[in-house]
């Protein structure tokens, strides 16, 4: 065996081996190849794998089981993205949990300078189908190029592939299943139009099932993939806020659209504004102003007003960050990323260097005031 894929593609076909397991053997010996040529003995030392997972990697089949992967991805011109390839998704591979190796059809740059997941119930309302196709509209007329990434599912996921297709923008979905077939059948059509200009992901090897818990599980690259991710209707509980939870974990910026108190389709995006793990938008327009997307270059940056030495850090009616938590008392850091019309990850930053230097105390719940 030359190739060295089956050896990437073997690594996650192993029992008892998730993403993060795998991360561990190839920084223990150094790449996939090593891992099925180290001595059973030794792979049993190593912390996490003991005997039986180190039996499992033994096992010949998982090897062939990985040629005919390999075999079904080249009949049918299937890209596959290993994580120490230097074309792996730069957003995702920050991901903790970022798939080891997913496999992509399609046609677009998965790191695009600018992409957005939005995500939803499958029940969608006729107020969410407008409010995604109007939101869509809009983000293609202000950023042409930007990439819609979602999950194919019923609902607001099919609904923002359609609008982005029809909006002329790329989009990508992201499939709890093999690529050997299409879940739900009945958007197989839109499928095969997002591979002109989008595409079909997955860290699923043929012959998976779209089984229950694969969708919770994909959701995780959903969320990594993207700069943010924006829920449009949700329920109390569901995928889209697994979803929304993943990629504030991540430190992800989040938003929401918010709903009319009691309306059922709603409850899960006013519980994350309620709970700060998202930002509340009601246009793409707010979206924009909130990442600094609609910045024109001629003007100057905010985040550049605001770094500052270690030595000459600005009083807080001269700094745009203090003067707002000495208004307010106590501030979320996703109230100050709308005030500030700044990414919570560049705000984090800043936050950081005014612990530093003393002149704010980080809070439980990610709560800032002055020290």
């Amino acid at each position: 065996m030359t190739d060295k894929r089956i050896y990437q593609i073997g690594l996650t076909m192993i029992n008892g081996v998730g993403d993060i397991l795998a991360r561990h053997l190839l920084q223990t010996l150094g790449d996939a190849k090593a891992v099925f040529a180290e001595k059973r003995q030794l792979l049993e030392r190593i912390p996490g794998i003991g005997s039986n997972i180190a039996a499992e990697i033994k096992r010949p089949e998982i090897l062939q089981r990985a040629e005919k992967e390999l075999a079904f991805i080249e009949k049918n011109n299937i890209s596959c993205f290993f994580l120490t390839d230097t074309d792996y998704p730069t957003r995702l591979r920050e991901c903790p949990d970022a798939p080891v190796l997913f496999y992509f059809k399609g046609n677009t740059n998965l790191d695009a300078a600018r992409i957005i997941s939005i995500v939803g119930t499958r029940n969608m309302t006729d107020y969410g189908r407008e409010l995604t196709e109007s939101f869509i509209k809009d983000l293609a007329k202000s950023i042409p190029d930007v990439l819609v990434v979602s999950g194919l599912a019923y609902g607001i996921d099919i609904c923002a592939h359609r609008s982005a297709l029809r909006n002329r923008l790329p989009t990508v979905a992201v499939l709890a299943h093999g690529l050997d077939r299409i879940y739900p059948s009945g958007h197989r059509n839109t499928a095969v139009e997002m591979l002109e200009s989008g595409g079909l992901l997955t860290d699923y090897p043929s012959g998976t099932e779209p089984d229950r818990p694969n969708f919770l599980r994909r959701n995780r690259i959903v969320a990594g993939m993207s700069d943010c991710t924006v829920v449009v209707e949700s329920a109390e509980k569901g995928g889209s806020l697994v979803t929304a939870d993943i990629a504030f974990s991540y430190g992800r910026d989040v938003y929401s659209f918010p709903g009319r108190i009691g309306d059922t389709h709603s409850k899960g995006c006013n519980h994350l504004i309620r709970e700060n793990k998202a930002g509340l938008i009601t246009s793409a327009g707010d979206l924009l102003s909130a990442l600094s997307w609609d910045i024109q270059t001629s003007a100057t940056p905010v985040q550049t007003e605001l770094f500052f030495s270690d030595t000459d850090v600005p009083a807080p009616e001269q700094n745009p960050v203090l003067a707002i938590i000495r208004t307010r008392k106590e501030v979320h850091i996703n109230e100050l990323a709308l005030a500030l019309e700044m990414p919570v990850h560049k705000l984090s930053t800043l936050l950081f260097e005014l612990e530093i230097n003393g002149k704010i105390k980080a809070l439980p719940g990610n709560i800032y005031k002055l020290s």
